[in-house]
């Protein structure tokens, strides 16, 4: 008999797909994951991305990106502040999806979520104050003036680690985003970290609802030791951020960036994700800029 003969009724699983160009395509090379909740039940199929979806979401992100650091950073500001109303307006789904795959209380599923709104909000304010920050007037012995401006390095990846996947994905993004940068995030989807994914796409729709442009965030879930390798030797991939990856990852990330001199930053000393003081710093956004001087004849007199 029918589950609508019986009374009963058959939920939807969903197919938790890629984000690449403000699109929600299925991978090419049509692998997915079974994705458990904590009680190990079947929760979600999780895409799995290859390295052509890779090349997709380079591509997206590329192309994007100069308009992006063309903006102004106010109008920065206004986006990021956007993507933060819209998880404050998810901010229940967030909760329930933390408490489903991840186990946790309630209470600390709310404060998780919590956590990664604020810092939404505190990048969306460090826009325009970057460059006050980590630029400015410099002394020289000589008839010039002097300045630094901090500008966007391009197409940045972001690999997440196994813990924490809202915040680790938010604190991570943010500073890649804000100061100018188009971003490809690596959800991982392998074993225990599969948790990752539901919350990663989650964002996504957060993003596709917001004003961040196409292809500014794309989103893959995959296995982190099947894309780490092809994100390291990618020459159109200008920098790679990640923190509390498996000593593997972080190996094939470093090494494998030698050869076209990619600025791999993995905060290998950073505190935990929950610590405001560090993460809510302009100085997280650093490593993801290029400081360019310019030097300006002034008269003397």
């Amino acid at each position: 008999m029918s589950a609508t003969q019986t009374g009963g009724r058959i939920e939807v699983a969903k197919t938790l797909k890629l984000y690449v160009n403000g699109a929600f395509p299925r991978s090419e090379s049509g692998r997915t994951v079974l994705v458990l909740d904590a009680k190990k039940r079947a929760f979600a199929h999780a895409s799995h991305a290859s390295r052509k979806d890779l090349r997709d979401a380079v591509e997206a992100a590329s192309a994007a990106q100069p308009k992006w650091a063309a903006a102004t950073a106010y109008n920065r500001g206004q986006v990021l502040y956007r993507l933060a109303e819209m998880l404050e307006a998810r901010r229940a789904e967030f909760a329930s999806l933390m408490v489903s795959i991840e186990g946790r209380t309630k209470a600390e599923a709310a404060k998780e979520v919590d956590r990664a709104i604020d810092r939404c909000v505190c990048f969306a304010g460090w826009t325009d104050k970057i460059a006050a920050v980590l630029g400015g007037k410099q002394p020289v012995a000589g008839p010039y003036f002097v300045f630094t401006m901090p500008e966007a390095m391009g197409t940045v990846a972001v690999v997440m680690p196994d813990e924490r996947p809202l915040l680790s994905l938010v604190s991570l993004l943010l500073p890649v985003v804000a100061a100018g940068n188009s971003a490809i995030v690596i959800a991982p989807v392998a074993g225990k970290p599969a948790a990752n994914a539901p919350l990663a796409i989650a964002f996504a729709e957060a993003v596709a609802t917001s004003d961040v442009p196409a292809g500014i965030i794309n989103i893959l879930t995959g296995a982190r030791a099947e894309l780490c390798p092809w994100i390291a030797s990618h020459r159109e991939i200008a920098g790679v951020a990640g923190a509390r990856l498996p000593a593997a990852d972080a190996k094939a990330l470093e090494l494998g960036a030698a050869e076209n001199l990619k600025r791999v930053h993995l905060f290998h000393d950073a505190p935990a994700f929950d610590d405001d003081a560090f993460w809510h710093s302009p100085f997280a956004i650093q490593p993801f800029v290029d400081l360019k001087t310019v030097w300006h004849p002034s008269a003397m007199f």
